[in-house]
């Protein structure tokens, strides 16, 4: 399985054709405590970029975006109980959604985990 990361702070993590997508420690981090998320419907096909979902916490309300394309194969049900998994497994049980990659060549525009520790780095100085 390989991740990879948006400069909007969402990752995906692709195992075959299927793309897992949620938001980093980071997002949530800046985002505070998550008290709603609204998730794409099934079915729904994205483009790279695409508005996928909406995360809103007690700061402020964020949109996630489509970090590659695809059609919305799973959405979290989990989440819609117990949004507060976001900020506790941001990078596990508070996956959004999956996809179903309908262009794995975006995958190459988005950063490794290196890439993406930098560019966090950056943007702390």
């Amino acid at each position: 399985m390989t991740t990879r990361y948006t400069k909007d702070h969402e990752w995906i993590r692709v195992d075959g054709d299927t793309g897992v997508v949620g938001i980093t420690d980071y997002a949530q981090e800046q985002l505070g405590d998550i008290v709603f998320i609204e998730l794409p419907d099934i079915g729904k096909v994205l483009a790279q970029g695409d508005e996928a979902a909406t995360v809103e916490s007690v700061k402020a309300a964020s949109e996630v975006y489509a970090p590659a394309g695809g059609e919305v194969i799973e959405a979290n049900a989990a989440l819609a109980d117990n949004p507060a998994l976001v900020n506790e497994q941001p990078l596990g049980e508070g996956w959004f959604f999956k996809l179903q990659l309908s262009s794995p060549g975006d995958l190459e525009s988005l950063m490794d985990d290196a890439g993406y520790a930098a560019y966090c780095k950056e943007l702390d100085e």
